[in-house]
Order: C-alpha cells, then sequence, then structure tokens
C-alpha cells in the first residue's frame, strides 16, 4: 500500500475541489447521477443481507463494496464536494468563487437524487413484481426504515431534530474520510481498505447520510410506508444535508487542511530562545 503523507494528499483534496469546480456542467451532472445510483444499489443491497441473515454488521461490513466502486469509478458524491470544494474556495485558488462552489454543490445534489431515485424505483419494481402484488419482505423492510428515521425523529421535537442533525454530522465525518481514504494510497488495495473502515462504521452506527437517504425513503414512499413527503424533506432530507455539511467540513475538511497545510510556526526550544 504506498501511502502519501498528510501533507502530499491534503494538496491533493484541494486540487480536488478546484478541479470539480470548474468542471463542465455535463459531466458534473453525468458523474453525480452515477454516485447517486451506485449508491442506492449498495444501499438496496446491504439492507437485503440484513433482512436475510439477520444479522446487521454483514450488511454494513458490505455496504461500502458501492462506496468504493463510485470513488474509483471518479464519480461524486454530495457528502465529498461538501468538504473537498470549500478547501478550494479558502486556499484562494484563482477564479474560485462561493458561487461556483454552490454551482458544484447543487448540481451534484440534482444529479445524486436523481440516480438514487432511479433505483428507487427499480428495485420497487423489483420489490412488487412490477407494482402488482403486495412488496415482499425486503421491500416492506423500506417503508419502516422510512417511518422511523421521519415521524420517529418528529415525535421527539427539537430534540429528535437535533438527534437527526448530530447524527448527520457523524455520518459525514466517517464518510469524507472514506473519501480522503482513497487519496491517501496509489494502489487499489489501499484506496479501497482506507474507504472501507469509515464507511462500514457510519452505516452500522445509523447515521444519516443525505444520498443513501436520497433512495431509502422515496423507495419508503413507493412501497406504502406511513410519512409523507413533507416528512421526508422537514425531518430527514434537510436536516441531514446541513449536519453532512458541517460534519464533513468541521471534522475532516478543515481540521486537516489546518494542521497540514496552514500550519502554525513551529515551537522554538527554550534554550535556543535564551
Amino acid at each position: 500500500m504506498a501511502y502519501l503523507v498528510p501533507s502530499e494528499f491534503v494538496t491533493k483534496m484541494v486540487d480536488a475541489g478546484e478541479s470539480k469546480i470548474f468542471m463542465s456542467t455535463r459531466d458534473t451532472v453525468i458523474r453525480a447521477y452515477m454516485a447517486g445510483a451506485i449508491l442506492a444499489l449498495a444501499a438496496a443491497f446491504a439492507v437485503t443481507v440484513n433482512v436475510s441473515t439477520g444479522v446487521p454488521i454483514v450488511g454494513a461490513a458490505l455496504f461500502p463494496v458501492g462506496f468504493c466502486m463510485l470513488y474509483l469509478f471518479g464519480f461524486d458524491l454530495l457528502t465529498g464536494v461538501f468538504v473537498l470544494c470549500p478547501l478550494a474556495l479558502i486556499d484562494k485558488r484563482p477564479g474560485v468563487t462561493i458561487g461556483g462552489v454552490l454551482r458544484n454543490w447543487t448540481l451534484v445534489f440534482i444529479g445524486n437524487f436523481a440516480g438514487a431515485f432511479t433505483v428507487a424505483v427499480m428495485m420497487a419494481i423489483v420489490f412488487t413484481f412490477g407494482f402488482t402484488s403486495p412488496p415482499v419482505k425486503v421491500g416492506q423492510v423500506f417503508g419502516t426504515i422510512g417511518e422511523g428515521r421521519t415521524v420517529g425523529y418528529a415525535a421527539h421535537g427539537f430534540g429528535g431534530m437535533l438527534t437527526l442533525f448530530v447524527r448527520g454530522m457523524l455520518c459525514n465525518w466517517m464518510v469524507s474520510a472514506g473519501v480522503v481514504g482513497a487519496m491517501i494510497s496509489t494502489t487499489v488495495s489501499g484506496k479501497v481498505i482506507a474507504m472501507w473502515m469509515p464507511i462500514m462504521l457510519f452505516f452500522f452506527m445509523t447515521f444519516e447520510h443525505s444520498i443513501v437517504n436520497m433512495f431509502l425513503f422515496p423507495s419508503g414512499l413507493l412501497l406504502g410506508g406511513k410519512f409523507t413527503i413533507m416528512d421526508y424533506l422537514l425531518w430527514n432530507e434537510i436536516p441531514t444535508v446541513v449536519g453532512n455539511l458541517v460534519g464533513g467540513l468541521a471534522f475532516t475538511g478543515l481540521t486537516l487542511y489546518a494542521t497540514h497545510v496552514r500550519t502554525a510556526p513551529k515551537r522554538v526550544p527554550e534554550r535556543i530562545a535564551a
């Protein structure tokens, strides 16, 4: 596993953020669409494994296959660009503006949602034999996931909203660590190992990931979940997006940038200072 030192891979993070900001609209949307679709399929896979085995850690251990695939293919998740693009702005890269960062985030959000929703419709067809029969057992589980993680939070009022936000923060702390993991090695095996660990952690802990939820909740609505679109938006997607932004940028992007690029002056030994 060829390893890059932090000062090297953090510079790669800034370079990647700059590159994504200046990417064409077409390429940005296509890459985001495919990222949302692949991650959604991995989520469907992991839930199916959980239902089949009754052992949640097995699904969590296998879910990162989708994350690894999409990053090896060069596709983009909103949770990743939340961390990378602001670094290019903070680093004062030529031509990088707040507008450019927001443009990238908007396009990636649209692409991720479109990809995840496409897979949600496809899996709903699979689980109901083309909407001709009630959903199979796995399909029924998607409905209960949507209920528990929308109206379940709403039942606790402000405490539920706070919990949702914090779960979003914790999620992208780990997911963005996976994004960085793809940059710390120059070999495929090294990248996969570094990405796998934090993604498995977030999925098993049921933290809130905005793109995974773009699949889970539309699936739940299509498969008979007892919650509404407004429940999904107000009591999951919007707070999760904000939590993902804050957690990933604060705990991964800014901390790595501050201590490996904008390092503070080294301390001078007392005997030399004297």
